[in-house]
């Protein structure tokens, strides 16, 4: 049998490659490029038609199929301008069967709108907004942190919204103007932030700093190992959750002497990422995928709970229901059973890993859950049902939710932006009598 050898371009001479690498690719469409029409095609060769002698019905057509070809669409990525394959088939052979089914909108902000190119308007079948839902708004954009928002706090009678960030700095804006009054270089990450009273506590690494706001005293608290993620305050007590997995507990005593350490909480194996307090419990979820209650009267262990698969992101009190996030793409609600433990009663699935919680009722009364995945998506969810009131979009994952009175909440991204937002007043007929049942457990 003979064996053919592959064939080889050894043989070519230079004058016949040089020649052949001058020569111009040419297209291997008829259909003109529709970035080349717009000015912002930066391939060469391409293979669609640069040429502006075509008859004007060849012009038409490329404008027609470019309300599906160009922007944001299936296909192709609008940062990286690569094409799927199997999406572009169909353009080439000339099937216009997306003229006849336009796409449906979808849950994706437009990224040419984003960067204010976007030329299709109401035609785009992408988000022109920073959400979906309509019976919220956002009130304004605060900008000014370098680094993510790690945590957000807006102390009781105040004025002034407080906003702590990675990038080593608190600012303090004034609520009426949305203007920065004042940065403080706190030279280290922050890593939480949370108030109580008068008083504002800002987790940091192997320390806690806790201001009086009233008073203007301060105060530097030592004693966690390593970076504080996680605060609460409870029964007159400072929790606070180490890197190392333990809580340390610190008991108001006096004006003189408000922060006078208790014994740890010991039981956690690796870091206590978040804390929450209700019902005369203390509720712990770490990087050990287990959340953990403490009784606040012993400040003992009282049980352990178990049936996350990977972190503990957020816990939230509602009712007599416990709820938890985690980065295994689940949010559970524990119910207590006739022997007193809790145990999963529901497990909301969710695309992405889920980062925080919140929770607040709408102007109408209604419980509403806020929930932040790692998609850079804060889902909003009506309680009980768990039925989707709306969407929040960002450029960068959502890090901290925070809510207040008067149906104000805030949003806070790794991008270091925060947004403020309010529920939109109902007309008192279909407003509702519910008690309002978030953080009453």
């Amino acid at each position: 049998m003979d064996i053919k050898t592959a064939r080889s371009s050894v043989g070519w001479t230079q004058k016949s490659a040089a020649r052949y690498n001058q020569l111009q690719t040419a297209p291997t469409s008829r259909r003109v490029c529709i970035y080349w029409l717009e000015g912002k095609c930066n391939r060469n060769p391409c293979r669609f038609l640069h040429d502006a002698s075509l008859p004007c019905n060849v012009y038409h057509r490329a404008a027609k199929l470019s309300n599906y070809i160009s922007g944001d669409c299936p296909g192709k990525d609008p940062e990286t301008g690569v094409v799927n394959s199997a999406n572009s088939t169909s353009r080439d052979t000339g099937d216009l069967s997306t003229e006849k089914n336009p796409q449906k909108p979808q849950e994706k902000v437009c990224h040419y709108w984003i960067s204010g190119n976007c030329v299709k308007g109401d035609a785009c079948p992408f988000l022109h907004s920073w959400f979906r839902g309509v019976d919220f708004a956002q009130l304004a954009k605060l900008e000014g942190h370098k680094k993510g928002v790690s945590g957000i706090a807006l102390p009781a009678g105040s004025t002034k919204l407080y906003s702590g960030s990675k990038d080593g700095t608190v600012r303090i804006w004034d609520c009426h103007t949305g203007q920065c009054d004042q940065v403080i270089n706190l030279g280290g990450e922050v890593g939480c932030f949370t108030s109580e009273g008068p008083w504002v506590f800002v987790g940091m690494p192997n320390k806690v700093k806790a201001w009086n706001i009233q008073s203007g005293a301060s105060y530097d608290i030592s004693g966690p190992v390593g970076q504080v993620h996680a605060m609460e305050v409870g029964n007159n007590m400072l929790f606070a959750g180490g890197q190392d997995g333990t809580i340390l507990v610190w008991k108001g005593v006096s004006e003189a002497d408000p922060f006078q350490m208790a014994a740890p909480l010991r039981g956690h194996t690796k870091g206590v990422v978040s804390l929450t307090v209700g019902r005369n419990r203390l509720y712990s979820g770490s990087i050990d995928q287990t959340i953990r209650v403490w009784d606040l009267h012993t400040l003992e262990c009282v049980q352990e709970l178990v049936g996350h698969t990977d972190v503990v992101m957020s816990l939230l009190c509602w009712d007599e229901y416990l709820l938890s996030c985690s980065l295994d793409q689940t949010l559970k609600v524990w119910g207590a059973t006739k022997g007193g433990s809790l145990e999963v009663v529901y497990t909301h699935h969710v695309d992405h890993g889920l980062l925080a919680l919140a929770g607040m009722s709408d102007a109408g009364g209604k419980p509403v859950l806020l929930c932040a995945c790692i998609d850079s998506t804060v889902r909003l969810y009506e309680l009980p049902s768990f039925t989707e009131r709306g969407k929040i979009f960002s450029r960068r994952e959502f890090r901290t939710l925070q809510t207040a009175p008067g149906g104000l909440f805030f949003t806070g991204d790794a991008a270091g932006m925060l947004t403020v937002w309010n529920w939109l007043d109902l007309p008192k007929s279909q407003q509702e009598e519910v008690p309002d049942l978030m953080e009453s457990c």
